[in-house]
C-alpha cells in the first residue's frame, strides 16, 4: 500500500510539474510588454521617466529634458520639482542621456553620467530649452520617439541623430546613427545632475584607458550626503581623438604646466568635468556603460558578466525577455487594450524600485562607507519607505516573494552598519536621507514575517525593529515615548507622527506575537494606541497637542499647513489608523456615524483658499476632499468595510480607478513615489487590499477586470473572476472563494498563496445586504 501511494504521490508531483511547466510555458510565449507605456506618468506631477531600464535594475538609461538650478538668486527654484525623474513630456528638447533615475518619487537626485551625441561644431555647454543651438543639447518631437520595456529611441532633430537605448541591470547600452558627411561628436557631461546646485559635485575623476575604454567615478554631495558611483565606458569603434572643456577659473600651473590636459590627456581630476570624443561615425557607434557602487574595477567585471558582446539588437530582445518574465506573474483576460496598458504599466512600474545595490559579485558600499559583500542576498537601495509600505511591498509578498525577502536583508545590513542602530528611513546609495517619517522599515519587516516570508534571521529582525522604535533622539520619538504623543510645540508635524508610530508598533506587536515574544507584543500593543492622544472628541478630528497637554487652539481641519499633518490634512489623517479600524469608528461616534464621515470625504469641495491658486496642480489627485495623490489616503474607502455599508467602498473604489489611473503621459494624479500608486491600482484591481501590513488580512473591494490568473513562485495560481464586470456594474451581488460565499468582506494571504479561486458576481445595484 505504501509504495502504491508512494507511485500515485509520485505520478500527481510529475503532472502537477507538467501543469505548472505548460503555465510557465504559455505564460512566456505572450507579449505582456506591448501593453507597457513608459511614458504614462512622464508629464505633470507623475514623475516617471521613459527610458530604458530592466526590473529592478541598477541603470536607468533616461533622457533628461532639462537641467534646472536648486536656487535662482540665493531662492528656491520651485521648478526643480517638475524634474525629478529628469523629463517632462510637455518639453521640446533633450539636455542627453543620463544612467540613473528615480521612479515616481517627490524628490530628486541622480542623473549620472551624461551622454549626448551631436554633430557640427563642437559645444560644450548644455544650451537652454529657448535657445538649444548655443549649447549641445536638442530639439525633438513625441512623432518620433519610441518607449517600450527595455527600450528606448529618438530622434534628434538638431543633428538628424538617432538615439537608441537598452539595458541590463547594471549596464547601459547606447546605440547612435549619424548623418553621413557630419563632423561628429560624443559629449560625456559629469556636472550634469538631477537636483542641481552649485555644489553638488565633490568631485569627479576621468581616466582613458587605452581607445575604446573610459573608466571614473562621481561623487555628489545632493540629497544623499556621501554618494559615489563609479563607470567604465567602452565604444565598439576607437576613439580618433578626445578632450575636455577648458576653465578659465582653473589655471593649469606647475606639473600640470608641462601637459595640456584639455586634449588627449589620460586622466582629468575636479568637481566639474565635461569632455568630448570623436570617432569615425560611417557605421552606427555602440556604447556601454557599467556603473559600480564599489570601483571601476566592478564597473568593468559588471559589463564582462551583463553585455559582453556588441549585439544591441539581442540585450533589447533580453531586456524585453526579462520584462516578460516579470509581467507574466498575472494573466488578466481583458478585451480593453487601455485597461490591458494601464494594468501591465503599472505592474511595470512597480518593478522599476527598490534597484539592485551591488555588483555581480555581490559587493557594495554600506552606510558607514565601508566595502560589503551580500552573503546569501541581493543587495537593494532605493527604500521610499514612507510611500511604499502600504501597498507595494505587500505587493511583493504576494507576487515577489524572494526579493522582498532580500529586500528585509538589505535593510538589515543597512541596521547593523547604522551609527545610529537604526533600521532605514529613505535609503539609497549607501545614505540615509531622513526623508518624511515613521519608522516604516519596521512594517515591511513585520508584514513578512507575519505572512510567513521570512527567510531571514526573525529574531535580529525583531531586536532591530524594537531598536528602531526606542531610538529617542530621532524626529520627536522620545516625546511619543514619554507622553504618548508627539507634542507640536515641541516637534512639527506632531500628529501625523503620532499615528504613524503607532501603526508601526502595532505592526512591531504582530511580529513579536509571531515569534512568541509576549513581553514585547504587550508593549507595542500599548504604544499602538497612542492614536488616542491625539483624537478631540469635540472637533471629531485628530488635533495637535501642546507639552501641556492642551489642543492647539488655532485649528482648520481642512488645512494642510502648520496644523501638526504632512501631505494632508485634519480630514486625511483623523482615518489614519489602519491597524485598529473598529475602535477608531466606536471613538467617532459608531458605524453609521462613521460611514457618513467618509461620505463627506468624497462628496465635499474643498475652497480656492486651500491651493496656492486656482492652476493649482495638487487639485489632479483629489476627489472631494479624499487625496489619493498624497499616501496616507490610500486605505480610506476601504474602510468602509467596517462599517454597516460596505457596498460604498466598491463604488468610490471604482471611481478612483478611473478617474485617477488613465493612459496618456498626464495618467498619473500624482508622483507614482517607486510603485505605491501603481500597487494601490494593481491590488484594488483585482479586489482586494492590504488595509494594514502586519496583518494576514486583505479588504475586499470591486474588481475592475473579467478574470486574472495569478502565478504565483511557489508553483500555486491564484484565480480572480468577475462575472457582468463592467463600468456599470461595480456593485458585488455575490462574492466566492474557492465555492464557497464569503459572510465578511476580507480574505486571508494563505488563501491566496495557496491558490484557488475567488469569484464575485457583479450588478449595477448595491446588494446592501452583503456581508450581513
Amino acid at each position: 500500500m505504501k509504495n502504491k501511494l508512494g507511485t500515485i504521490a509520485g505520478s500527481l508531483a510529475v503532472i502537477s510539474s507538467i501543469l505548472f511547466t505548460t503555465h510557465t510555458s504559455a505564460q512566456e510565449e505572450q507579449d505582456f510588454a506591448q501593453y507597457v507605456d513608459p511614458m504614462i506618468g512622464t508629464a505633470k506631477m507623475g514623475h516617471t521617466y521613459p527610458g530604458a531600464t530592466v526590473p529592478f535594475g541598477s541603470i536607468q538609461l533616461s533622457p533628461d529634458t532639462d537641467t534646472i538650478p536648486y536656487a535662482v538668486d540665493g531662492h528656491y527654484n520651485p521648478d526643480v520639482y517638475k524634474y525629478c525623474a529628469g523629463y517632462q513630456y510637455d518639453d521640446h528638447t533633450i539636455v542627453g542621456f543620463s544612467h540613473t533615475h528615480f521612479s515616481g518619487t517627490g524628490h530628486s537626485d541622480l542623473g549620472d553620467f551624461l551622454i549626448m551625441p551631436t554633430t557640427g561644431d563642437l559645444k560644450l555647454n548644455p544650451g537652454t530649452e529657448s535657445n538649444p543651438e548655443n549649447g549641445y543639447r536638442s530639439r525633438f518631437s513625441h512623432d518620433r520617439e519610441t518607449a517600450e520595456a527595455g527600450y528606448y529611441s529618438v530622434m534628434l532633430d538638431d543633428y538628424n541623430i538617432k538615439a537608441e537605448m537598452t539595458a541590463s541591470t547594471r549596464v547601459g547600452m547606447h546605440r547612435y546613427t549619424f548623418p553621413e558627411g557630419e563632423k561628429s561628436h560624443l559629449v560625456f557631461d559629469l556636472m550634469h545632475g538631477i537636483y542641481n546646485y552649485e555644489d553638488k559635485n565633490v568631485w569627479t575623476f576621468v581616466r582613458v584607458e587605452n581607445d575604446t575604454l573610459v573608466t571614473g567615478y562621481r561623487q555628489t554631495n545632493g540629497w544623499a550626503r556621501t554618494r559615489k558611483v563609479y563607470f567604465a565606458m567602452t565604444f565598439n569603434k576607437p576613439i580618433k581623438e578626445y578632450g575636455r572643456e577648458r576653465y578659465d577659473k582653473q589655471p593649469y600651473h606647475g606639473f600640470w604646466g608641462k601637459f595640456d590636459p584639455t586634449h588627449n590627456f589620460p586622466e582629468i581630476a575636479g568637481e566639474q568635468i565635461r569632455m568630448w570624443f570623436d570617432f569615425d561615425t560611417s557605421v552606427p557607434l555602440e556604447v556601454k556603460l557599467a556603473i559600480s557602487p564599489v570601483s571601476t574595477e566592478g564597473a568593468i567585471q559588471n559589463m564582462k558578466d551583463e553585455i559582453p558582446g556588441w549585439n544591441f539588437d539581442e540585450v533589447r530582445q533580453q531586456a524585453r525577455d526579462t520584462w516578460n518574465k516579470e509581467l507574466s506573474k498575472v494573466d488578466i483576460s481583458e478585451e480593453d487594450q487601455e485597461e490591458k496598458v494601464n494594468f501591465y504599466t503599472a505592474m511595470y512600474h512597480a518593478f522599476l524600485g527598490p534597484t539592485v545595490y551591488m555588483d555581480t559579485d555581490g559587493q557594495y558600499m554600506g552606510i558607514d562607507r565601508n566595502r560589503y559583500e551580500a552573503d546569501g542576498f541581493t543587495n537593494y537601495t532605493s527604500f521610499s519607505l514612507w510611500d511604499t509600505y502600504r501597498a507595494l511591498h505587500p505587493l511583493f509578498n504576494v507576487l515577489q516573494p524572494e526579493r522582498n525577502q532580500d529586500m528585509v536583508q538589505a535593510m538589515m545590513a543597512h541596521y547593523d552598519q547604522s551609527v545610529h542602530s537604526m533600521l532605514p528611513v529613505w535609503s539609497h546609495y549607501g545614505n540615509e536621507n531622513w526623508c518624511m517619517i515613521g519608522y516604516h522599515s519596521a512594517s515591511v519587516i513585520a508584514d513578512a514575517i507575519v505572512k510567513g516570508n521570512a527567510d531571514f534571521d526573525e529574531q535580529h529582525a525583531l531586536e532591530a525593529m524594537v531598536n528602531t522604535a526606542k531610538t529617542g533622539y530621532y524626529d520627536g520619538l522620545q516625546y511619543y515615548m514619554d507622553m504618548g504623543y508627539v507634542p507640536e510645540d515641541k516637534n512639527g508635524a506632531s500628529v501625523s507622527k503620532t499615528l504613524e508610530y503607532a501603526y508601526d508598533d502595532w505592526a512591531i506587536a504582530q511580529a513579536a506575537k509571531k515569534l512568541g515574544n509576549n513581553q514585547v507584543y504587550d508593549e507595542f500593543m500599548k504604544r499602538a494606541e497612542n492614536y488616542k492622544n491625539v483624537y478631540d472628541p469635540k472637533s471629531g478630528f485628530m488635533r495637535p497637542k501642546l507639552s501641556d497637554g492642551t489642543f492647539k487652539k488655532e485649528f482648520d481641519e481642512l488645512n494642510t499647513h502648520g496644523q501638526g499633518y504632512i501631505e494632508g490634512n485634519g480630514w486625511n489623517y483623523s482615518l489614519y489608523v489602519p491597524h485598529q479600524p473598529a475602535e477608531l469608528i466606536e471613538m467617532m461616534g459608531g458605524k453609521n456615524q462613521f460611514s457618513q464621515h467618509l461620505d463627506s470625504l468624497f462628496t465635499m469641495e474643498l475652497p480656492d483658499k486651500y491651493f496656492e491658486n486656482t492652476e493649482d496642480i495638487s487639485r489632479e489627485g483629489i476627489i472631494g476632499n479624499y487625496v489619493h495623490g498624497n499616501e496616507p489616503s490610500h486605505h480610506v474607502a476601504y474602510m468602509y468595510n467596517w462599517t454597516n455599508d460596505p457596498w460604498k467602498a466598491q463604488d468610490k473604489i471604482r471611481m478612483i480607478l478611473k478617474m485617477k489611473y488613465m493612459n496618456g503621459a498626464d495618467g498619473l494624479s500624482g508622483n507614482d513615489d517607486f510603485g505605491q500608486m501603481s500597487a494601490w491600482y494593481i491590488f484594488s484591481t483585482l479586489g482586494f487590499y492590504p488595509v494594514a501590513p502586519g496583518s494576514v488580512d486583505y479588504a475586499i473591494g470591486s474588481p475592475a477586470i473579467s478574470e486574472a490568473t495569478l502565478y504565483l513562485d511557489n508553483g500555486n495560481t491564484f484565480k480572480v473572476i468577475a462575472k457582468n464586470q463592467s463600468d456599470k456594474n461595480v456593485y458585488i451581488k455575490k462574492v466566492e472563494l474557492n465555492g464557497k460565499e464569503l459572510t465578511e468582506p476580507f480574505i486571508k494571504h494563505d488563501e491566496i498563496m495557496n491558490g484557488g479561486e475567488l469569484k464575485f458576481w457583479m450588478s449595477s445595484k448595491p446588494n446592501k445586504n452583503l456581508f450581513k
